[in-house]
């Protein structure tokens, strides 16, 4: 794997290089801001690219306008954005321009060695992949609570896992549960919640998550 990271903090940075060489992942550009990514990843041609949100000069979302950039540039390059804190609407819009792999963490997931690695992978594999903070902020609203109400408590598990950009297979392994038995909640879920079955990954993570804000827009029609 191939990877440019662009990260201010240059401990931070440098933590994350040593951690992904380790594994054998070759680091082919290191940026302490935004201002040169574009250029980093056409020379470099990484399969992710790990950005913090918030950089040089104005430390506002220097990053995410950088994702989007590379996004439109680069379609079949993973992104994984890292943050100090939840900001869902920067992680819903990433998702919905994405077209590939796409990320959003806080950054403390870095201490954590196998969650960020899988991250990393997952986002090359083309997956979806959200902080389970973002699920938990709507956890006590209204529809969550609806939510509660409608699904069985493994269903509720598999629909957090949903969230957080899980596949069938992933959920498989959190829950130890058979693929089959996945499937069965999944599909119940869908029907239950009222979202349509899309097979595109980021679209069902945004379905779950616009269902639990109440939010109403079309699902799976690739507008």
């Amino acid at each position: 794997m191939r990877v440019v990271i662009a990260e201010d903090s240059a401990l931070l940075r440098a933590g994350v290089v040593r951690l992904l060489t380790d594994e054998g992942v070759k680091v082919v550009a290191q940026l302490g801001d935004a201002q040169n990514i574009i250029e980093a990843v056409r020379q470099g041609t990484p399969d992710v690219v790990i950005l913090d949100l918030r950089m040089p000069p104005s430390f506002v979302d220097e990053g995410f306008r950088a994702a989007l950039d590379l996004l439109n540039h680069f379609p079949d390059v993973g992104i994984l954005l890292l943050s100090q804190y939840v900001e869902h609407s920067y992680a819903e819009e990433l998702v919905r321009r994405a077209t590939g792999g796409v990320g959003y963490l806080l950054k403390q997931r870095v201490g954590d060695f196998e969650e960020f690695l899988s991250a990393v992978e997952r986002v090359r594999r083309g997956e979806t992949v959200l902080d389970s903070e973002i699920y938990r902020m709507f956890v006590g609203s209204p529809r969550e609570r609806h939510a509660a109400d409608l699904l069985t408590p493994r269903e509720l598990q598999v629909l957090e896992l949903m969230a957080t950009g899980l596949t069938n297979s992933g959920i498989v392994g959190r829950l130890g549960i058979s693929e089959r038995a996945v499937e069965k909640h999944v599909t119940s879920i869908l029907a239950k919640l009222r979202i349509p079955n899309s097979g595109e990954n980021h679209r069902r993570v945004l379905a779950v998550l616009d269902y639990l804000r109440g939010v109403k827009r079309r699902h799976g029609s690739g507008d």
